[in-house]
């Protein structure tokens, strides 16, 4: 008889926020040949808002902000104060895909690389087609989807970086290659201003990440950065540094207000844009922001949405949309290693059993959770 193990899935919230969650038994799934099997011991907690699977409302999309869920709702045309009232449920299962472990047992023909071997502490990659997070035990198919991450970095910590410390993270980068063109190309600038658009965990990954880079490069003097927040909470980024100048967007005020309080924030027009809002109002605001032949960088999910309905408004106003991937195994590396040494510090985040699974959507839902949250499914001690 084959051994069991605990599988979550997390369907979309409904109306009434009841039988969103599911525990099941399933069976230990075996070792793959060339694989390994992973024992899940946390999860970043996260559940979508339709069938796919860019739209997670994870740390991706600032878990400690219902206007992240919000968003998503416009572009289905649904309208409501919070997750609970949408009355949008899709029946889907959803994957977890931020998940911290250990390599529990390895294929018999499996090439092992960076040093992997069982009980090894990783970190999975969220490759397409990656298997589901919720469960106690997962496999993979090689070890090419796999991070191992050093003893001194918390394996709930580990959770957060597959996706929005990442997402963050190529966003960051993408942001430095386009500030090489504005600062040293033909029509170069003595100073340029980013705008970080965004509240909770991926706005404040993107704000540490940005001062660490741009901290490092050879005209970081010539850089200032400026953050729109989205709500309330937002006063965690006005702590992040003295030069930093930090603006409300609030939905209380006509547009043209926000953009002159942004302008003035910003000492003029920006130059980049790092926009992780979800809404085509917040797009729409920030290439308001913009300098002739700036860009707003937004994210993949958002891109799609959104890119056919602005594409011509860029072009009219002589400014660019980037879309930004989620990022490489490569970066993920390097961000394992910066965060474990303590040279970029992670935002915070909250621990819960996968049992209490339900309690969390329903705290995610009416944004009672500070930071991440994570769901623990296993105690390695």
């Amino acid at each position: 008889m084959s051994k069991l193990c605990r599988q979550v899935s997390i369907e979309s919230p409904g109306p009434t926020l009841k039988e969103c969650v599911f525990s099941f038994d399933v069976p230990v799934p075996d070792v793959p040949m060339y694989g390994a099997r992973i024992r899940v011991v946390y999860a970043g907690a996260c559940y979508r808002a339709n069938r796919t699977r860019s739209a997670s409302v994870c740390s991706t999309s600032s878990v400690s902000s219902i206007s992240s869920l919000t968003g998503e709702m416009e572009s289905f045309g649904i309208h409501g104060s919070t997750p609970a009232h949408i009355g949008l449920r899709d029946g889907a299962l959803f994957p977890g895909y931020e998940v911290a472990g250990v390599v529990d047992a390895i294929g018999k023909a499996a090439e092992c690389i960076d040093g992997i071997s069982e009980g090894t502490r990783i970190v999975l990659y969220p490759y397409e087609g990656v298997p589901h997070g919720y469960a106690e035990y997962i496999v993979v198919p090689d070890f090419k989807c796999l991070v191992p991450i050093p003893d001194n970095l918390p394996l709930s910590v580990a959770a957060m970086l597959p996706t929005g410390a990442l997402l963050a993270t190529n966003t960051v980068q993408t942001a430095s290659e386009c500030l090489k063109t504005i600062l040293e190309g033909p029509n170069q600038k003595e100073k340029a201003k980013i705008l970080i658009v965004g509240t909770g965990g991926l706005a404040l990954w993107a704000l540490r990440i940005a001062t660490h880079n741009f901290r490092q490069s050879k005209y970081h003097d010539r850089i200032h950065i400026a953050v729109a927040k989205l709500k309330d909470e937002g006063f965690i980024l006005a702590k992040e540094s003295d030069e930093i100048s930090v603006v409300q967007w609030s939905e209380d005020l006509y547009e043209r207000q926000l953009i002159e309080r942004t302008m003035d924030a910003c000492g003029g027009p920006v130059d980049i844009v790092l926009n992780f809002g979800t809404t085509s109002r917040s797009l729409h605001r920030s290439l308001q922001c913009l300098a002739p032949g700036g860009m707003v960088l937004v994210t993949e999910d958002v891109g799609e949405k959104l890119m056919p309905k602005f594409a011509k408004k860029a072009e009219e106003m002589n400014v660019h949309i980037v879309v930004v991937p989620n990022g490489s195994i490569e970066q993920l590396k390097e961000l394992v290693q910066l965060v474990a040494s303590g040279v970029i510090e992670p935002p915070p985040h909250s621990v819960f059993p996968a049992e209490e699974a339900q309690e969390v959507v329903r705290k995610l839902c009416n944004s009672e959770i500070n930071g991440r949250a994570i769901l623990k499914f296993q105690n390695i001690d």
